[in-house]
């Protein structure tokens, strides 16, 4: 296939008369249009207004999409255990289902390609299978909890560790290495000493698997785990095993000098989750100090009960704007930046090589965007426009791994009215209180 229109081949590269060509998964052209359509005469040709690598979602939770709006106006540990939890609690497996298939498809519609998606304890299956089917790039994990958790979510830390072992021989590198696996302790307050331990060793038993996991989001988090260790939440983290370039750690809102020093020195990717940590009046990331360090960056959504949105483009403009507040500087987290995080950042942060720019020999994850609308005139700069002023949907084109998932808006990989449906069933029916 050969997309042309306007390339955002990455933070540096625009080309205002451009094309991609596509042969199987992979990017083999990127150029001037008339000379790829002069070079590849055979391939079809689809045209969008701006054509730009796919987003990575840093860390989303698919399968909290049935609880958008059930929890708002709470701080994060109300929100967790008065209404996020019960409801995962309450979840069957076909409501598991109808939540990821929501949370995948709102992740197509706005052009978010990958995601890092951080599940529930049970029926993990159900989200590989529709992450699988509706063809997005993934790394999954079937989250742990095996202490203060509430019924329905309490696992006791073998069983739990052997169903990530039973996950990861399942789906670790299947359809081409397209869906990957993390191992997911939910967050240091929930896992015991033995468990996050036991993280480490389950990822290092097995190549190319990851940790993802939550840290230093609010300072009521904080607090506990240093008075149940004695050490401030990244330490912690630290002398488990729960650092180093394959640990994402989301958030990392409340981090002191000691800290940022362990995560730059053991190469942690971090996730800033802009729109959540106001949401939830967590606070904000000191994003620019972590970049200084050289520390990787991506960007999130989180989960829709604490966004209330997957989409990517609104969250770029969130994570610029909060940082030039915060420091009352108009050029902090330009959006050269912000679009690196929302892009090669992100696939960085994933595990995923040749993802995150449109490049020669890189994966064919391609988004593109209408600009033939009020809020894209007059269109001076893309790169402004993409991270200030465009919606996920603007995503008319959705492409992963070289298959077309989403073309003229309307999504191909799956039937949007039936899922949408089923998912009001699934969230007329569930526990959202404690």
């Amino acid at each position: 296939m050969l997309l042309s229109g306007t390339v955002v081949a990455d933070a540096d590269t625009v080309i205002p008369d451009g094309a991609v060509v596509v042969e199987d998964d992979i990017i083999v052209a990127v150029g001037d249009r008339s000379t790829c359509r002069d070079q590849y005469p055979d391939h079809e040709h689809h045209a969008c207004d701006v054509l730009v690598p796919g987003t990575v979602g840093g860390h989303v939770h698919s399968v909290q999409s049935l609880g958008r709006g059930i929890a708002d106006d709470t701080e994060l540990l109300e929100w967790l255990s008065e209404y996020v939890l019960p409801m995962e609690a309450s979840l069957s497996a076909d409501g598991m289902r109808a939540a990821a298939e929501l949370g995948y498809l709102e992740l197509i519609e706005s052009g978010t390609t990958t995601c890092i998606d951080h599940l529930s304890v049970a029926h993990a299956d159900e989200a590989f299978e529709a992450a699988r089917e509706f063809g997005i790039r993934g790394r999954l994990g079937k989250v742990l909890m095996d202490k203060d958790s509430p019924a329905g979510l309490l696992e006791d830390t073998d069983a739990a560790l052997e169903e990530s072992e039973r996950l990861i021989q399942r789906y670790h590198g299947v359809d081409d290495g397209r869906i990957q696996y993390a191992v997911t302790p939910r967050f240091a307050v929930s896992c015991t000493e033995a468990c996050l331990r036991g993280a480490r060793e389950l990822a290092d038993a097995y190549e190319g698997v990851t940790i993802h996991t939550h840290a230093s989001e609010n300072r009521g988090e904080i607090e506990t785990v240093e008075d149940e260790t004695g050490k401030r939440n990244i330490h912690w983290l630290d002398e488990v095993g729960l650092t180093g370039e394959d640990v994402v750690l989301a958030h990392c809102v409340w981090t002191n000098e000691e800290e940022r020093e362990v995560l730059a020195e053991t190469g942690t990717n971090v996730t800033y989750c802009p729109s959540s940590n106001m949401k939830l009046a967590s606070g904000i990331a000191p994003v620019l100090d972590y970049l200084d360090r050289g520390i990787n960056v991506a960007l999130g959504n989180d989960g829709p009960p604490c966004n209330n949105t997957l989409d990517p483009f609104t969250e770029m403009r969130q994570a610029s704007l909060l940082q030039k507040v915060d420091h009352l500087d108009s050029e902090a987290l330009p959006a050269k930046t912000v679009f690196e995080m929302a892009t090669v950042n992100g696939a960085q942060a994933a595990g995923f090589d040749r993802v995150g720019k449109l490049r020669e020999g890189w994966k064919a994850d391609i988004v593109g965007l209408e600009t033939d609308i009020t809020r894209a005139t007059p269109l001076h700069d893309v790169l402004s426009h993409l991270t200030f002023a465009a919606h996920g949907d603007d995503v008319q084109f959705t492409m992963v791994d070289g298959k077309v998932l989403m073309q003229d808006g309307e999504v191909l990989v799956a039937d949007a009215d039936a899922i949408r449906d089923r998912a009001r069933e699934f969230a007329a029916e569930m526990d959202v209180t404690a």
